[in-house]
């Protein structure tokens, strides 16, 4: 249910809608006039226009400043905003339509019904759109969105049909003008989609667009042909960097989660849904069940199963010594198992170096104090970090892992769950899994645990007691297994993880820590002597000591 909206913020929406539409009434009749025996002042209302915008800016801002911490409120105050701007955008492309129109020589290009139909769905939508948002009806806004689609198609045709014509090189000037028109009548429809998600994210209290909301309606109805109640609730648990959302469904005055809803672009989407189910395949029960899964033009959606316990993440910087110690316990007897089942004995080359170099230029530009140059110092030689790279991948073509195992590929703490009553681990977010280095994992692991914003001496040693048993864990396994390298591709792996991880940090000191230790192993590797190798080890206790 939307947020009630005070009565001043009701009133100049209200005039805001209406003076739009006498905007778009007045720019067709401009058009059947052909510009002739019509007073432009008719046009000039941007000013009020604009003074009712600020006046719901102003009114929604003291509105969110009220709403403390009840996200659904915020939203819905912002996205009146979001309806206010692009309803002036509109009154704007109006003006700049006149004006293109002025400069048509040939008002041929006026005549028949092609302008007053576009402009006729324009119209229809702002009249939507007003009712959608009176009424906090969530299917007139989708008729919006109808109405949008077919004003685009409609452009869309006649920009074809100008553009065709213009190659023949008669009437440039006036094509040009009539191309500007209806470019500025198309990008209206790009305002009336957006009012349409504003109204819908008003209306769920829930950030949302029209793909996402179509999507949501068929994962609720999945849920509720299976037993859930007809009033869910939708909270949002996280936004990932790819663009997904993530959110939790519950049903209403119940805290209890029954399902997660993921959203976001389709082949990410696509790509997690193949690799849960290979996971089914490979390895039963570490991976949720899929609910649902819905796709629409570039946007999918994924109804996941919901699943009991804590992130290791949150057991790690809140959780008892006595349940950090289980929850480890765990993980490693299920790493081990996953890596003994899935294990293929053939060669495989993550390619560290190589992955760090293609991340470089995000590192760079957060951190630009990174893109050193070579330095020369007091007769010492410092090469810059990109050389060392590139002769840390050369090296790197002869470290290959002795074999593969099924990896799960973004092995952050956030990812791993552990249910303390049932002490099982499950595995989520699972898009990157396939059969790698074992050691891709590990690094990830140890480096997600080390970049968590919480710098108590308590907290970074109990990081660090971690990451030393998750390192004693892997060794033993390497040594099992007669893995030769392991050591100098977990070096790699964890100056890879290091540095690329700063592109997710602003805090200087944290970055350069990182930045600083991925230098320092790189050039470890590059200083051990392949022909004993054997004898290097990771200085695991020095890069994560607090």
């Amino acid at each position: 249910m939307s947020a009630q909206l005070p009565k001043n913020q009701r009133t100049n929406l209200r005039f805001l809608f209406v003076e739009v539409g006498t905007q778009i009434s007045n720019l067709q009749d401009y058009i059947v006039k052909e510009g002739k025996n019509f007073s432009t002042g008719s046009f000039d209302r941007s000013g009020y226009i604009h003074n009712l915008k600020i006046r719901i800016h102003n009114d929604g801002y003291l509105q969110i400043q009220n709403a403390g911490n009840n996200e659904s409120d915020i939203i819905a105050f912002r996205a009146i905003d979001n309806i206010a701007n692009n309803l002036e955008r509109i009154a704007e492309l109006c003006l700049d339509c006149m004006h293109h129109i002025a400069d048509l020589s040939n008002k041929d290009y006026l005549s028949g019904d092609k302008y007053e139909q576009l402009l006729a769905h324009v119209a229809q939508g702002i009249s939507l759109s007003e009712r959608a948002n009176q009424n906090s009806d969530s299917q007139q806004a989708l008729k919006i969105a109808e109405v949008q689609q077919k004003l685009s198609k409609n452009c869309q045709q006649l920009i074809d049909k100008y553009s065709k014509e213009f190659k023949s090189g008669k009437n440039a000037e006036d094509l040009i003008a009539a191309l500007f028109v209806v470019k500025s009548i198309k990008s209206m429809d790009e305002a009336l989609l957006k009012i349409c998600n504003a109204t819908l994210s008003r209306n769920l209290g829930q950030t949302i667009n029209v793909d996402r909301f179509n999507s949501l309606t068929r994962c609720v109805d999945h849920l509720q042909k299976n037993g859930a109640s007809k009033n869910l609730v939708l909270d949002t648990i996280a936004e990932t960097r790819s663009g997904s959302v993530i959110s939790g469904v519950s049903e209403a005055n119940k805290d209890a989660i029954i399902a997660i809803f993921k959203d976001g672009k389709k082949q990410k989407l696509k790509e997690e849904l193949q690799s849960v189910e290979r996971w089914h395949e490979i390895y039963p029960g570490i991976a949720p069940r899929i609910l649902s899964y819905q796709k629409q033009g570039q946007s999918a959606a994924l109804l996941i199963e919901h699943l009991e316990g804590s992130t290791f993440e949150n057991i790690l910087l809140q959780g008892s010594d006595k349940l950090q110690k289980q929850s480890l316990q765990q993980l490693t007897e299920t790493l081990n198992d996953i890596w003994h089942k899935t294990l293929q004995k053939k060669p495989v080359n993550a390619q560290y170096a190589q992955q760090l170099l293609k991340r470089l230029p995000d590192v760079y530009s957060i951190h630009p104090v990174f893109e050193q140059q070579h330095i020369h110092i007091a007769g010492i030689n410092i090469p810059a970090f990109t050389k060392l790279l590139k002769q840390t991948n050369k090296l790197e073509q002869s470290l290959a892992a002795p074999f593969s195992v099924y990896i799960h590929g973004d092995f952050n703490t956030d990812n791993i769950i552990y249910a303390p009553g049932q002490k099982k681990i499950n595995f989520i977010d699972l898009h990157r899994s396939c059969f790698m280095d074992y050691v891709q994992d590990v690094s990830v692991f140890m480096v997600s645990n080390y970049r968590l914003q919480a710098l108590d001496h308590p907290f970074r040693q109990r990081v660090l007691h971690v990451n030393m048993a998750m390192y004693h864990f892997a060794a033993e396994f390497a040594r099992h297994h007669k893995d030769p390298t392991f050591e100098l591709r977990l070096a790699l792996g964890l100056a890879r993880s290091l540095a690329t991880s700063t592109r997710f940090t602003l805090d200087k000191t944290l970055a350069k820590a990182m930045f600083y230790r991925s230098r320092l192993l790189l050039e470890q590797v590059l200083a051990v002597n392949i022909k004993h190798s054997k004898d290097y080890r990771v200085p695991i206790k020095e890069i994560f000591i607090a």
